[in-house]
C-alpha cells in the first residue's frame, strides 16, 4: 500500500508537471514565437521641404523600404507644422512615448548642401542633416534589436541612394568638383548622414537586476514568505485556535509587515551596489523605490497567499509556476508587438513595476500614479479573494468536524446500549 500510494503520488506530479509545460511555459514561448508581430510605430518629420527631406520621406515610407524593414517600424509622415518648437518638440513626444522613434529632417539641409557644393565649405557636417530620437531606458530590448537596428539599415540604404544620386547630378551642375574634394569630400563623398540622440540611456547594467530578472526574484522572495507563514501557523496551531475572522487579520497583518521589511532589505540590496536613484527624483527617489517594492510584494505575495487557501500547500507550486510565466512574458519586449491576447501585460504586477522602476531610475514618462494604483488594486482584490476563501475553507472545515463529531456520539451511544443488548 506504501509503495503503491507513493508511485501514485509521485507519478502523478510529474504528470501534472507535463501538463503544466504545454499548458502554462507555452505562454513565454507564444510571445517570443513570430515577434514582432506588429511593427512599433515611427514618425518622420521634413524641417526641411526640400530636395533631402522630399527623398528621405518618401524613401522610409516605399513600397520597398516597407518590404524590407517594415516589420520592425511603420513610419507615419506627419507635418512640420505639428512641432512649432521643431526637433525639441519631437523629442518631447518621444520622451511622452506618443512614438517608439522619430526622425526629422532638419531645417535649411538642402540649402546647405547646395552651399557647400558651390563654395566649399570644410565644416559641413552631414551628421546634421537627420535626427533619430529614441529613449533605450523605455525598453532597451525595442532600442538594441528593433527600432535602433532599422533606423541605421533604411537611412543607410537612403544616405548611399542620394550621394550616389548627388554624384550623377553634380556632372550637370556647375560645380568645382575637384575644389569640392580638395575642400569639403565629405559634401560629394557623403553628403547625408545622420545622429542618433537616445534621450534616456540605458546606462545602468545593474537596472537589469530590478527591471526584468529582479521581478522573478520578488516573486520568489514572497513566495517564501507565503510558505514561512503557513509553516507558523501550522506548528502553533493558530488554523485551529483562532476564529476565522482573527486568522484572517494574522494572515493578512503579517503579510504587510513581512513584506515591508522584506522590501527595505531588497531595496538596500540595489542601493549597496550603487543604482542610481536620486537622479529625477532627489532623495524621495529611493523611498518610491522602496515603497514600490513593498506594493510589489504585496500584490504579488497576497495573490500567493490567497490561492494558497483554496489550492493548499500540494499544488500552490503550480500557481506560482503560472504567476511567474504570466508576467514575466510581457516584460521582456514591448507588448506593442507582441499578439493581442497579450495586453492584459498592462494590468499585470511585473509591468508596472518595471515601468515604475524605469521613471525612477533613467526619468522615462512618468506614470508613477498609475502603476501604484494598479498594484494597489492587486493587493485589495487578493484581501477581498483570501478573506473569501478563507471563510470558504472554515466553514468547510467546521461541517467536517460535526460530521466527526456526531459520529464519534453515535459510536458511544452504540457502545452504551451494547451491554443491555448483550443482556436482553
Amino acid at each position: 500500500m506504501a509503495r503503491t500510494l507513493y508511485l501514485k503520488i509521485f507519478f502523478g506530479g510529474c504528470f501534472l508537471i507535463g501538463v503544466a509545460i504545454f499548458a502554462i511555459f507555452s505562454i513565454y514561448w507564444g510571445a517570443l514565437w513570430e515577434s514582432p508581430t506588429r511593427p512599433l510605430q515611427g514618425w518622420v518629420i521634413d524641417f526641411d521641404g526640400d530636395q533631402i527631406g522630399t527623398t528621405i520621406t518618401q524613401g522610409l515610407t516605399s513600397a520597398a523600404m516597407v518590404q524590407a524593414g517594415g516589420a520592425h517600424v511603420a513610419w507615419t509622415v506627419l507635418p512640420s507644422s505639428d512641432f512649432p518648437n521643431g526637433p525639441s518638440d519631437v523629442a518631447e513626444k518621444v520622451l511622452n512615448e506618443k512614438t517608439w522613434i522619430a526622425i526629422t529632417i532638419n531645417a535649411n539641409s538642402s540649402s546647405q548642401l547646395q552651399a557647400s557644393l558651390a563654395n566649399p565649405e570644410p565644416s559641413y557636417d552631414p551628421t546634421k542633416v537627420l535626427s533619430v530620437y529614441a529613449v533605450e531606458a523605455r525598453n532597451e530590448n525595442a532600442f538594441r534589436l528593433l527600432t535602433r537596428p532599422t533606423a541605421q539599415q533604411e537611412l543607410g540604404i537612403l544616405t548611399s541612394q542620394f550621394a550616389l544620386q548627388l554624384a550623377g547630378d553634380v556632372l550637370n551642375l556647375p560645380v568645382n568638383i575637384t575644389d569640392v574634394l580638395a575642400n569639403s569630400p565629405q559634401t560629394l563623398l557623403q553628403p547625408v548622414g545622420y545622429q542618433i540622440f537616445n534621450l534616456r540611456p540605458f546606462d545602468h547594467s545593474l537596472a537589469s537586476a530590478v527591471t526584468f530578472v529582479g521581478l522573478i526574484y520578488l516573486l520568489v522572495l514572497s513566495f517564501f514568505l507565503v510558505m514561512i507563514g503557513k509553516s507558523a501557523r501550522d506548528a502553533s496551531g493558530l488554523e485551529t485556535l483562532l476564529t476565522t475572522r482573527s486568522l484572517i487579520l494574522v494572515r493578512l497583518g503579517t503579510a504587510f509587515v513581512g513584506y515591508f521589511f522584506l522590501s527595505l532589505f531588497y531595496s538596500l540590496l540595489s542601493r549597496a551596489f550603487q543604482l542610481p536613484f536620486d537622479r529625477f527624483f532627489g532623495d524621495a527617489g529611493f523611498v518610491i523605490f522602496w515603497m514600490l517594492n513593498w506594493i510589489g510584494m504585496l500584490s504579488l505575495g497576497l495573490a500567493l497567499e490567497s490561492m494558497m487557501t483554496i489550492l493548499t500547500v500540494r499544488f500552490i507550486p503550480f500557481f506560482m509556476l503560472l504567476w511567474i510565466i504570466s508576467n514575466v512574458s510581457v516584460c521582456f519586449l514591448p507588448i506593442d508587438i507582441l499578439p493581442g491576447i497579450f495586453k492584459y501585460g498592462y494590468a499585470f504586477p511585473f509591468y508596472n513595476v518595471s515601468r515604475a522602476v524605469r521613471a525612477i531610475v533613467f526619468g522615462t514618462r512618468n506614470t508613477l500614479g498609475m502603476n501604484f494604483g494598479i498594484l494597489i488594486a492587486w493587493v485589495v482584490l487578493s484581501c477581498i479573494t483570501l478573506s473569501l476563501f478563507q471563510v470558504i475553507v472554515s466553514r468547510r472545515q467546521q461541517r467536517a468536524e460535526r460530521q466527526l463529531q456526531l459520529q464519534q456520539d453515535s459510536s458511544i451511544i452504540l457502545e452504551d446500549k451494547r451491554p443491555s443488548l448483550e443482556s436482553a
